[in-house]
């Protein structure tokens, strides 16, 4: 019976792969007909042909990266490509003359460069076994009772977070408190409530910082398009708050819903040896951190920008032999073709006056500009739940850059946060779809908690980001 069950999903899994280019291919032409209908109906409201084109290249996006037609790396080179016919050949007859350059230029905008040392620091803490060490950390200064053990946990977790991706956090995370899932059974509560909150902690922690989350990369890059520049302090100054606020909260729901305060666990046989580390490597690796972080918290004190600092461990790990050539073809470089392409999207709309419409169109509404500030928010953590809150993030910021006043400051800021409070479902983020990928948790444990974030997430950074705006603006 096992032998039959097994060469059934063999053949459904090879069916998948002879047949995905089917979808795939259906899927995408599909989109390119509804974009094309959508746009037809749009042509009736008497805009130019380049904002006709521009709008017909964001509904394809959008429905590319919600259908996952096409990977969301390809979909931001599609879209460059496509900003490229549109506005650097004769093929399409636009009404103004875009330079082009600002389109290829997002390939090495400063967002980019900060993204790419960060996931070089995330290679080399790998690399040298910092990963491992964290857990050990947290058990000597938060000591073994449960509920503070998971505290200390989700609070290492979103530190790790917020200076590497919150995959690779959540990854090193999870394999680590592995030991204790096994130990105490998939029916433990605080097996669930260590694969829910590692995950939750990893994607709220990413708040905290610029290279954190790609929503907050995304919505500094769009601003800075704008003349508004943000250091990596002054995301701190409202990212961190809350970050760390939306984590002590999960937590207390976490201990308040399952309940594991008595739960008993066998440490002996799950603190083992750690392998043998090069300690140069490793010292190597804890230089290049410190040495990199103090560098971006300082920015207005020394004036170097970040996307020039985060050239310190491209080179200094290199040099360390830390990371070598096989080390960076690891690195998520569709990360970085995604956001590219996003920042390339948001700069056409802005450009030929597309968000400036939808805006119009919006104001018309009888709804007060902080409704509609909420509304953002909320459509951000919605849509964040069901597709890459990246892609999310790359379609909200733009719109919202046309908002007036201090709005057009604030809401791009609290649309990143709020993106990065999307917890309800596996598929939601990445660092929940490798908690679930364990075994040890059903999908319908990530609800409670998804729900309650929907709410309080999207909340929180509307009244933090607004208090620092005021005062930044101010």
């Amino acid at each position: 019976m096992a032998y039959t069950d097994s060469r059934l999903s063999a053949v459904r899994l090879f069916r998948k792969i002879k047949t995905g280019w089917i979808y795939a291919s259906s899927t995408f032409v599909g989109n390119f007909l509804i974009a094309l209908f959508l746009t037809y109906l749009f042509r009736k409201l008497g805009y130019g042909v380049d904002v006709n084109y521009v709008f017909f290249l964001s509904i394809l996006a959008v429905g590319l990266w919600i259908t996952e037609a096409i990977p969301p790396f390809a979909v931001g080179i599609f879209t460059i490509a496509g900003l490229l016919l549109g506005f650097g050949t004769d093929f399409i007859k636009t009404e103004i003359n875009t330079p082009v350059e600002m389109y290829l230029g997002t390939w090495t905008s400063n967002v980019i460069w900060l993204l790419l040392g960060g996931f070089f620091l995330a290679e080399g803490m790998h690399q040298v076994g910092l990963d491992k060490s964290l857990f050990r950390f947290t058990l000597r200064r938060f000591g073994r009772k449960p509920n503070q053990l998971l505290l200390g946990l989700m609070l290492t977790t979103a530190l790790g977070s917020m200076v590497m991706s919150n995959t690779a956090t959540t990854a090193m995370m999870v394999s680590s408190v592995l030991p204790i899932a096994h130990l105490m059974g998939r029916d433990s509560p605080f097996t669930k409530a260590l694969l829910i909150g590692i995950p939750a902690a990893a994607t709220l922690g990413g708040m905290g910082t610029i290279i954190g989350s790609t929503p907050n990369a995304i919505a500094v890059g769009a601003l800075q398009e704008k003349g508004i520049s943000i250091t990596f302090v002054e995301w701190m100054a409202f990212g961190l708050p809350t970050a760390l606020i939306s984590i002590y909260i999960f937590w207390k729901f976490l201990i308040r819903k399952l309940d594991f305060s008595e739960v008993e666990i066998d440490w002996s046989s799950l603190i083992s040896n750690s392998p043998d580390i090069n300690r140069f490597e490793r010292n190597s690796v804890i230089f290049t951190l410190i040495l990199t972080v103090s560098m971006w918290l300082t920015e207005p004190v020394h004036g170097v920008p970040i996307a020039a600092t985060s050239a310190i461990p491209i080179v200094l790990l290199t040099i360390f032999q830390v990371i070598k050539a096989e080390d960076v073809r690891r690195l998520p470089w569709d990360t970085l073709m995604l956001v590219a392409g996003g920042l390339a999207l948001g700069i056409a709309m802005v450009e030929v006056g597309l968000t400036d419409i939808v805006m119009d169109r919006i104001n018309t509404l009888s709804i007060a500009t902080v409704g509609v500030a909420a509304i953002f928010a909320i459509i951000g953590v919605l849509i964040s739940n069901i597709m890459s809150n990246t892609a999310a993030s790359s379609i909200l910021v733009p719109l919202a850059l046309s908002l007036p006043g201090l709005w057009g400051f604030t809401v791009p800021l609290i649309v990143a946060l709020s993106c990065s409070c999307a917890l309800l479902l596996p598929v939601s983020t990445p660092s929940n779809a490798i908690s679930f990928s364990t075994g040890m948790i059903a999908q319908k444990d990530f609800r409670p908690g998804g729900l309650l974030m929907i709410g309080v997430g999207p909340l929180l950074a509307f009244l933090v980001v607004l208090l620092y705006g005021y005062f930044f603006i101010q």
